[in-house]
Protein backbone atom coordinates (compact mmCIF):
# COMPACT_ATOMS: atom_id res chain seq x y z
CA UNK A 1 0.00 0.00 0.00
CA UNK A 2 1.55 3.88 -0.87
CA UNK A 3 1.02 5.66 2.35
CA UNK A 4 1.09 8.86 0.66
CA UNK A 5 -2.90 8.21 -0.27
CA UNK A 6 -3.81 8.84 3.09
CA UNK A 7 -5.01 12.41 2.76
CA UNK A 8 -5.79 12.98 6.41
CA UNK A 9 -0.96 12.85 5.99
CA UNK A 10 -1.47 16.31 3.76
CA UNK A 11 -3.99 19.00 6.10
CA UNK A 12 -0.54 19.86 7.09
CA UNK A 13 0.24 21.28 3.81
CA UNK A 14 -2.63 23.68 3.77
CA UNK A 15 -0.67 26.69 5.34
CA UNK A 16 2.45 26.30 2.82
CA UNK A 17 2.90 28.46 0.38
CA UNK A 18 3.58 27.95 -3.11
CA UNK A 19 7.20 28.45 -4.60
CA UNK A 20 8.58 27.98 -8.21
CA UNK A 21 12.22 26.28 -8.70
CA UNK A 22 14.47 24.77 -11.27
CA UNK A 23 16.60 21.54 -11.32
CA UNK A 24 18.20 22.28 -13.95
CA UNK A 25 17.73 24.24 -17.55
CA UNK A 26 14.55 21.10 -18.58
CA UNK A 27 13.50 20.12 -15.03
CA UNK A 28 10.99 22.31 -13.54
CA UNK A 29 8.91 21.63 -10.45
CA UNK A 30 6.27 24.63 -9.59
CA UNK A 31 4.30 23.94 -5.80
CA UNK A 32 1.48 25.77 -4.57
CA UNK A 33 1.16 23.81 -1.69
CA UNK A 34 -1.39 26.37 -0.10
CA UNK A 35 -3.95 25.36 -3.11
CA UNK A 36 -2.84 21.88 -2.75
CA UNK A 37 -1.44 22.10 -6.44
CA UNK A 38 1.71 20.92 -7.94
CA UNK A 39 2.99 21.07 -11.82
CA UNK A 40 5.86 19.36 -13.05
CA UNK A 41 8.13 19.22 -16.22
CA UNK A 42 10.84 16.18 -15.01
CA UNK A 43 12.70 14.22 -17.48
CA UNK A 44 15.39 11.24 -15.84
CA UNK A 45 15.91 12.93 -12.86
CA UNK A 46 17.11 10.40 -10.01
CA UNK A 47 15.72 9.99 -6.73
CA UNK A 48 18.08 11.52 -5.07
CA UNK A 49 18.33 15.10 -6.26
CA UNK A 50 15.05 14.86 -6.53
CA UNK A 51 14.15 14.74 -2.98
CA UNK A 52 16.91 16.96 -1.90
CA UNK A 53 15.43 19.49 -4.18
CA UNK A 54 12.58 19.01 -2.95
CA UNK A 55 13.94 19.53 0.76
CA UNK A 56 15.39 22.45 -0.22
CA UNK A 57 12.06 23.87 -1.73
CA UNK A 58 10.11 22.85 1.12
CA UNK A 59 12.08 23.05 4.32
CA UNK A 60 10.98 19.56 5.06
CA UNK A 61 12.82 16.51 6.56
CA UNK A 62 13.02 14.03 4.21
CA UNK A 63 14.27 10.25 4.74
CA UNK A 64 14.70 7.52 2.64
CA UNK A 65 15.36 4.11 2.54
CA UNK A 66 18.78 3.34 1.82
CA UNK A 67 18.76 1.53 -1.60
CA UNK A 68 15.55 3.06 -2.70
CA UNK A 69 16.29 4.24 -6.43
CA UNK A 70 14.01 5.45 -8.83
CA UNK A 71 14.32 7.89 -12.09
CA UNK A 72 11.75 10.49 -12.47
CA UNK A 73 9.82 11.46 -15.98
CA UNK A 74 6.69 13.08 -15.65
CA UNK A 75 4.89 15.84 -16.85
CA UNK A 76 1.95 17.05 -15.19
CA UNK A 77 -0.51 20.00 -14.28
CA UNK A 78 -1.77 21.46 -10.93
CA UNK A 79 -2.28 18.06 -9.57
CA UNK A 80 -2.77 17.85 -5.52
CA UNK A 81 -0.01 17.27 -3.84
CA UNK A 82 -0.75 13.42 -2.92
CA UNK A 83 -1.23 12.80 -6.44
CA UNK A 84 2.12 14.20 -7.01
CA UNK A 85 4.27 12.58 -4.80
CA UNK A 86 2.89 9.69 -6.29
CA UNK A 87 3.84 10.27 -9.80
CA UNK A 88 7.43 12.29 -8.76
CA UNK A 89 8.20 8.50 -6.78
CA UNK A 90 6.53 5.79 -8.67
CA UNK A 91 6.78 2.36 -7.73
CA UNK A 92 8.11 3.92 -4.15
CA UNK A 93 5.99 4.30 -1.16
CA UNK A 94 6.05 7.28 1.11
CA UNK A 95 4.06 9.20 4.11
CA UNK A 96 3.86 12.46 5.27
CA UNK A 97 3.84 13.09 8.83
CA UNK A 98 2.91 16.47 10.07
CA UNK A 99 4.65 18.28 12.32
CA UNK A 100 3.24 20.66 15.34
CA UNK A 101 6.20 22.09 16.35
CA UNK A 102 9.04 21.53 13.37
CA UNK A 103 9.52 21.00 9.90
CA UNK A 104 7.23 18.24 8.53
CA UNK A 105 8.05 15.31 7.64
CA UNK A 106 8.40 13.12 4.21
CA UNK A 107 8.84 9.39 4.43
CA UNK A 108 10.44 7.53 1.52
CA UNK A 109 10.67 3.85 1.41
CA UNK A 110 10.43 0.51 -0.74
CA UNK A 111 9.25 -1.77 2.21
CA UNK A 112 8.69 -0.25 5.87
CA UNK A 113 8.53 3.07 7.10
CA UNK A 114 11.04 2.06 9.95
CA UNK A 115 13.71 1.61 7.33
CA UNK A 116 13.74 4.80 5.85
CA UNK A 117 16.32 6.08 8.11
CA UNK A 118 18.67 8.10 5.73
CA UNK A 119 18.40 11.91 5.92
CA UNK A 120 18.32 13.92 2.72
CA UNK A 121 20.42 17.28 2.92
CA UNK A 122 18.68 19.80 1.07
CA UNK A 123 20.01 20.29 -2.62
CA UNK A 124 23.57 21.98 -1.78
CA UNK A 125 23.91 25.65 -4.09
CA UNK A 126 26.61 25.87 -6.52
CA UNK A 127 29.34 29.31 -6.19
CA UNK A 128 27.50 32.51 -7.24
CA UNK A 129 28.90 32.68 -10.59
CA UNK A 130 29.10 36.47 -11.87
CA UNK A 131 28.05 36.17 -15.45
CA UNK A 132 28.23 39.03 -17.66
CA UNK A 133 27.95 40.29 -21.32
CA UNK A 134 30.35 39.07 -23.43
CA UNK A 135 33.17 41.61 -25.37
CA UNK A 136 31.42 44.49 -22.93
CA UNK A 137 32.71 47.03 -20.08
CA UNK A 138 31.29 49.59 -18.67
CA UNK A 139 33.40 52.41 -17.59
CA UNK A 140 32.70 55.70 -15.56
CA UNK A 141 35.07 58.83 -16.91
CA UNK A 142 36.38 61.36 -14.56
CA UNK A 143 35.53 64.98 -15.46
CA UNK A 144 36.97 65.89 -18.95
CA UNK A 145 37.88 62.53 -20.08
CA UNK A 146 36.82 61.92 -23.78
CA UNK A 147 34.83 58.32 -24.30
CA UNK A 148 35.32 58.36 -28.39
CA UNK A 149 39.37 58.88 -27.73
CA UNK A 150 39.52 56.28 -24.83
CA UNK A 151 37.33 53.69 -27.02
CA UNK A 152 39.85 54.36 -30.16
CA UNK A 153 42.70 54.11 -28.44
CA UNK A 154 41.61 50.76 -26.68
CA UNK A 155 40.06 49.27 -30.53
CA UNK A 156 36.77 49.18 -29.06
CA UNK A 157 33.02 51.02 -29.90
CA UNK A 158 30.75 53.07 -28.16
CA UNK A 159 28.10 50.84 -27.73
CA UNK A 160 25.93 53.46 -25.68
CA UNK A 161 26.67 56.23 -23.50
CA UNK A 162 24.59 58.32 -20.71
CA UNK A 163 26.69 61.62 -20.39
CA UNK A 164 24.92 63.21 -17.90
CA UNK A 165 26.02 60.54 -15.60
CA UNK A 166 29.74 60.10 -17.28
CA UNK A 167 29.46 56.17 -18.01
CA UNK A 168 30.02 54.25 -21.14
CA UNK A 169 29.12 50.76 -22.80
CA UNK A 170 32.06 49.91 -24.88
CA UNK A 171 32.27 46.74 -27.13
CA UNK A 172 35.50 45.09 -27.76
CA UNK A 173 36.04 42.46 -30.70
CA UNK A 174 36.59 39.49 -28.54
CA UNK A 175 37.08 38.26 -24.78
CA UNK A 176 40.75 38.21 -25.08
CA UNK A 177 40.38 42.18 -25.95
CA UNK A 178 37.86 42.94 -23.70
CA UNK A 179 39.85 41.12 -21.08
CA UNK A 180 43.03 42.75 -21.78
CA UNK A 181 41.48 46.17 -22.12
CA UNK A 182 39.71 45.88 -18.35
CA UNK A 183 43.42 45.85 -16.50
CA UNK A 184 44.85 48.68 -18.64
CA UNK A 185 41.69 50.75 -17.44
CA UNK A 186 41.98 49.77 -14.44
CA UNK A 187 45.11 52.23 -14.17
CA UNK A 188 43.76 55.29 -16.72
CA UNK A 189 44.44 58.26 -15.41
CA UNK A 190 40.96 59.01 -17.28
CA UNK A 191 38.55 56.49 -15.71
CA UNK A 192 37.05 56.29 -12.58
CA UNK A 193 35.80 52.83 -12.81
CA UNK A 194 35.50 49.91 -14.81
CA UNK A 195 34.18 46.87 -14.96
CA UNK A 196 31.96 44.28 -16.47
CA UNK A 197 28.51 44.25 -17.76
CA UNK A 198 26.83 41.93 -15.36
CA UNK A 199 23.79 39.77 -16.04
CA UNK A 200 20.53 39.63 -14.15
CA UNK A 201 18.61 36.71 -14.59
CA UNK A 202 15.36 36.50 -15.39
CA UNK A 203 12.87 37.23 -12.69
CA UNK A 204 10.61 34.66 -11.15
CA UNK A 205 7.17 33.87 -14.00
CA UNK A 206 3.64 34.00 -12.70
CA UNK A 207 1.46 30.85 -12.49
CA UNK A 208 -1.86 30.08 -12.70
CA UNK A 209 -3.55 29.82 -9.50
CA UNK A 210 -6.25 27.22 -9.93
CA UNK A 211 -9.42 27.39 -7.97
CA UNK A 212 -8.76 30.80 -6.27
CA UNK A 213 -10.05 34.10 -6.52
CA UNK A 214 -7.74 37.43 -6.47
CA UNK A 215 -9.10 40.70 -5.01
CA UNK A 216 -8.58 44.07 -6.97
CA UNK A 217 -6.97 46.45 -4.37
CA UNK A 218 -9.51 49.83 -3.03
CA UNK A 219 -7.69 52.85 -3.61
CA UNK A 220 -8.66 56.43 -4.72
CA UNK A 221 -6.48 58.77 -6.13
CA UNK A 222 -6.55 62.21 -3.78
CA UNK A 223 -4.64 65.66 -4.74
CA UNK A 224 -0.70 65.33 -3.56
CA UNK A 225 -0.69 65.98 0.30
CA UNK A 226 1.84 68.64 1.64
CA UNK A 227 4.33 66.03 1.92
CA UNK A 228 4.05 65.68 -1.83
CA UNK A 229 2.70 63.10 -4.40
CA UNK A 230 4.27 59.70 -3.87
CA UNK A 231 5.71 57.96 -7.04
CA UNK A 232 6.89 54.24 -7.09
CA UNK A 233 9.53 53.84 -9.41
CA UNK A 234 9.47 49.73 -10.61
CA UNK A 235 12.62 48.56 -12.52
CA UNK A 236 11.35 45.83 -13.89
CA UNK A 237 10.43 43.97 -17.34
CA UNK A 238 7.95 45.75 -19.84
CA UNK A 239 4.71 46.06 -18.00
CA UNK A 240 0.97 45.71 -19.53
CA UNK A 241 -2.41 46.92 -19.09
CA UNK A 242 -3.45 46.61 -15.93
CA UNK A 243 -7.40 47.39 -16.35
CA UNK A 244 -9.85 50.03 -16.10
CA UNK A 245 -9.47 50.21 -12.37
CA UNK A 246 -5.95 50.12 -11.88
CA UNK A 247 -4.34 51.90 -14.97
CA UNK A 248 -5.34 54.99 -13.20
CA UNK A 249 -2.52 54.57 -11.07
CA UNK A 250 0.28 53.92 -13.44
CA UNK A 251 2.22 56.59 -15.37
CA UNK A 252 3.17 56.20 -18.94
CA UNK A 253 6.05 53.59 -19.25
CA UNK A 254 9.70 54.80 -19.85
CA UNK A 255 11.52 52.12 -21.50
CA UNK A 256 15.98 52.39 -21.20
CA UNK A 257 16.03 49.51 -23.80
CA UNK A 258 14.67 51.36 -27.09
CA UNK A 259 11.82 50.12 -28.68
CA UNK A 260 10.02 46.73 -27.44
CA UNK A 261 7.57 44.36 -28.62
CA UNK A 262 4.30 44.62 -25.94
CA UNK A 263 3.95 41.33 -23.98
CA UNK A 264 1.14 39.31 -24.39
CA UNK A 265 -1.85 40.25 -22.20
CA UNK A 266 -2.42 36.47 -22.17
CA UNK A 267 0.53 35.94 -19.72
CA UNK A 268 1.59 38.66 -17.02
CA UNK A 269 4.81 40.03 -16.68
CA UNK A 270 7.00 40.59 -14.06
CA UNK A 271 6.31 43.74 -13.63
CA UNK A 272 2.56 43.66 -14.51
CA UNK A 273 2.68 41.24 -11.30
CA UNK A 274 5.09 43.43 -9.17
CA UNK A 275 2.80 46.69 -9.88
CA UNK A 276 -0.24 45.12 -8.51
CA UNK A 277 1.66 43.70 -5.68
CA UNK A 278 2.45 47.69 -4.80
CA UNK A 279 -0.78 48.84 -5.05
CA UNK A 280 -1.87 45.39 -2.35
CA UNK A 281 0.51 47.11 -0.02
CA UNK A 282 -0.49 50.47 -0.54
CA UNK A 283 -4.15 49.60 -0.02
CA UNK A 284 -3.55 47.56 3.29
CA UNK A 285 -2.42 51.49 4.71
CA UNK A 286 -6.37 52.58 3.22
CA UNK A 287 -8.22 53.18 0.72
CA UNK A 288 -6.83 57.25 0.44
CA UNK A 289 -3.86 56.01 -0.19
CA UNK A 290 -2.76 58.32 -2.90
CA UNK A 291 0.31 56.68 -4.81
CA UNK A 292 1.28 55.95 -8.29
CA UNK A 293 3.73 53.98 -10.06
CA UNK A 294 6.68 54.79 -13.09
CA UNK A 295 7.10 52.08 -14.57
CA UNK A 296 11.14 51.56 -16.19
CA UNK A 297 11.62 49.10 -18.53
CA UNK A 298 15.04 47.39 -18.30
CA UNK A 299 14.50 44.06 -19.78
CA UNK A 300 13.05 45.24 -22.88
CA UNK A 301 12.49 41.60 -25.48
CA UNK A 302 15.75 40.15 -23.51
CA UNK A 303 15.39 37.49 -20.85
CA UNK A 304 18.01 38.76 -18.53
CA UNK A 305 18.79 42.79 -17.75
CA UNK A 306 22.35 43.81 -17.05
CA UNK A 307 23.87 46.41 -14.86
CA UNK A 308 23.94 48.97 -17.53
CA UNK A 309 20.14 48.68 -18.03
CA UNK A 310 19.55 48.58 -14.29
CA UNK A 311 21.59 51.63 -14.02
CA UNK A 312 20.33 53.75 -16.73
CA UNK A 313 16.74 52.50 -15.15
CA UNK A 314 17.27 53.86 -11.78
CA UNK A 315 18.01 57.16 -13.35
CA UNK A 316 15.65 57.22 -15.58
CA UNK A 317 12.94 56.54 -12.38
CA UNK A 318 14.86 59.41 -10.27
CA UNK A 319 14.41 61.72 -13.42
CA UNK A 320 10.62 60.62 -13.59
CA UNK A 321 9.58 62.00 -10.15
CA UNK A 322 9.97 58.68 -8.13
CA UNK A 323 10.41 59.04 -4.63
CA UNK A 324 10.74 55.31 -3.98
CA UNK A 325 12.23 52.94 -5.96
CA UNK A 326 11.46 49.32 -6.48
CA UNK A 327 13.91 46.72 -7.29
CA UNK A 328 12.36 43.65 -7.38
CA UNK A 329 16.17 41.87 -8.76
CA UNK A 330 18.98 40.55 -7.71
CA UNK A 331 22.74 39.69 -8.69
CA UNK A 332 26.12 38.44 -7.19
CA UNK A 333 27.79 41.20 -8.87
CA UNK A 334 29.34 44.41 -6.73
CA UNK A 335 29.05 46.82 -9.68
CA UNK A 336 30.53 50.22 -8.07
CA UNK A 337 28.78 52.00 -11.27
CA UNK A 338 25.35 50.96 -10.51
CA UNK A 339 26.14 51.61 -6.94
CA UNK A 340 26.85 54.98 -7.56
CA UNK A 341 23.88 55.64 -9.29
CA UNK A 342 21.88 53.92 -6.53
CA UNK A 343 23.48 56.02 -4.15
CA UNK A 344 22.90 59.22 -5.70
CA UNK A 345 19.66 58.62 -5.75
CA UNK A 346 19.40 58.02 -1.76
CA UNK A 347 21.42 61.45 -1.43
CA UNK A 348 18.09 62.43 -2.79
CA UNK A 349 16.25 61.43 0.02
CA UNK A 350 14.95 58.54 -2.59
CA UNK A 351 14.16 55.27 -0.58
CA UNK A 352 15.25 52.41 -2.38
CA UNK A 353 13.91 48.84 -1.83
CA UNK A 354 15.47 45.46 -3.33
CA UNK A 355 15.23 41.91 -3.04
CA UNK A 356 17.64 40.18 -1.31
CA UNK A 357 17.28 36.72 -2.94
CA UNK A 358 16.54 33.11 -3.83
CA UNK A 359 19.31 31.53 -3.02
CA UNK A 360 19.05 30.92 0.19
CA UNK A 361 22.47 31.75 1.24
CA UNK A 362 24.08 34.44 3.06
CA UNK A 363 26.20 35.68 0.41
CA UNK A 364 26.05 39.61 -0.39
CA UNK A 365 23.06 40.23 -3.31
CA UNK A 366 23.14 43.32 -5.24
CA UNK A 367 21.62 46.15 -5.09
CA UNK A 368 20.26 44.95 -2.28
CA UNK A 369 23.46 44.85 -0.11
CA UNK A 370 24.22 48.37 -1.01
CA UNK A 371 24.66 51.11 1.46
CA UNK A 372 21.45 52.98 2.24
CA UNK A 373 19.48 50.35 0.16
CA UNK A 374 16.41 48.57 1.92
CA UNK A 375 17.04 44.65 1.59
CA UNK A 376 13.68 42.49 1.17
CA UNK A 377 13.46 39.20 2.48
CA UNK A 378 10.46 37.01 1.95
CA UNK A 379 8.18 35.19 4.77
CA UNK A 380 6.28 32.07 4.77
CA UNK A 381 3.67 31.14 7.34
CA UNK A 382 5.95 34.10 9.38
CA UNK A 383 8.87 32.04 9.44
CA UNK A 384 11.75 32.98 7.23
CA UNK A 385 11.01 31.56 3.42
CA UNK A 386 13.27 27.98 3.29
CA UNK A 387 14.08 30.08 -0.52
CA UNK A 388 15.04 33.25 0.83
CA UNK A 389 17.91 34.84 1.38
CA UNK A 390 19.70 35.98 4.91
CA UNK A 391 22.59 37.42 6.50
CA UNK A 392 23.00 41.05 8.22
CA UNK A 393 22.70 42.75 5.27
CA UNK A 394 18.60 41.99 5.13
CA UNK A 395 16.95 44.60 7.07
CA UNK A 396 13.00 43.43 6.79
CA UNK A 397 10.99 40.53 5.83
CA UNK A 398 7.38 40.39 4.45
CA UNK A 399 5.07 37.80 2.61
CA UNK A 400 7.04 36.19 -0.61
CA UNK A 401 3.50 35.13 -1.98
CA UNK A 402 1.79 37.39 -4.19
CA UNK A 403 -2.07 36.77 -6.06
CA UNK A 404 -3.29 39.15 -8.46
CA UNK A 405 -5.86 39.24 -11.05
CA UNK A 406 -4.69 39.48 -14.95
CA UNK A 407 -6.85 38.44 -18.27
CA UNK A 408 -10.29 37.52 -15.86
CA UNK A 409 -7.75 34.73 -14.19
CA UNK A 410 -5.55 34.85 -10.85
CA UNK A 411 -1.96 34.66 -11.03
CA UNK A 412 0.24 34.00 -8.30
CA UNK A 413 4.08 34.79 -7.67
CA UNK A 414 6.56 33.76 -5.04
CA UNK A 415 9.85 35.31 -3.86
CA UNK A 416 11.63 38.06 -2.22
CA UNK A 417 10.51 39.86 -5.53
CA UNK A 418 7.19 40.29 -4.14
CA UNK A 419 8.14 40.43 -0.86
CA UNK A 420 9.98 43.99 -2.24
CA UNK A 421 7.00 44.93 -3.95
CA UNK A 422 5.18 44.66 -0.62
CA UNK A 423 7.43 47.11 1.37
CA UNK A 424 7.60 49.51 -1.46
CA UNK A 425 3.94 49.73 -1.80
CA UNK A 426 3.17 49.40 2.31
CA UNK A 427 6.44 52.70 2.52
CA UNK A 428 4.43 54.70 -0.52
CA UNK A 429 0.62 53.81 1.17
CA UNK A 430 2.18 55.11 4.84
CA UNK A 431 3.86 58.26 3.11
CA UNK A 432 0.56 59.71 1.04
CA UNK A 433 -1.45 61.91 2.93
CA UNK A 434 1.27 61.87 5.93
CA UNK A 435 3.05 64.35 7.88
CA UNK A 436 5.48 61.34 8.88
CA UNK A 437 9.14 61.19 7.46
CA UNK A 438 10.58 58.64 5.76
CA UNK A 439 12.76 57.73 8.76
CA UNK A 440 10.07 57.27 10.91
CA UNK A 441 8.14 54.84 8.10
CA UNK A 442 10.91 52.83 7.88
CA UNK A 443 11.69 52.50 11.43
CA UNK A 444 8.37 51.43 11.89
CA UNK A 445 8.39 48.68 9.01
CA UNK A 446 11.46 47.48 10.96
CA UNK A 447 9.96 46.88 13.86
CA UNK A 448 6.33 45.21 12.39
CA UNK A 449 8.56 43.25 9.64
CA UNK A 450 11.57 41.87 11.15
CA UNK A 451 13.70 39.17 9.52
CA UNK A 452 12.86 35.67 11.39
CA UNK A 453 15.68 33.67 12.23
CA UNK A 454 16.66 30.51 9.66
CA UNK A 455 15.17 27.82 10.91
CA UNK A 456 16.38 24.33 10.48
Amino acid sequence: MNIGRANALLVALAGCLGFLAHANDTNVLIWQADRDRVSADIRGEALWPLLEDIAHQTGWHIFVEPGASQNASVKFRNLPTGEALEKLLGNLNFAFVPQTNGPQELYVFTTTIQKATQRIAPAPRKAAVMRHVANQLLVKLKPGANIDALAKEYGAKVAARNDKLGIYLLQFGDSTATDTALGQLKSSSDVASVEYNYVYDPPPTPQLAAGVSASTPSLSLNPPSSSGHVIVGLIDTPIQSLGSQLNQYVLKPVSVMGDTTTPSATDPTHATAMAQTILDGASAQGANASIQILPVDVFGNNPTATTWSVALGVQAAVDGGATVLNLSLAGTSDSSILSDVVQQAISKGIVVFAAAGNQPVTTPMYPAADPGVIAVAATQNGQLAPYSDYGSFVSIALPGTSLFNEGNQSWVVQGTSPATAYASGIAAGSKSGSDATWAQILSSMQSRFPVPPKGN
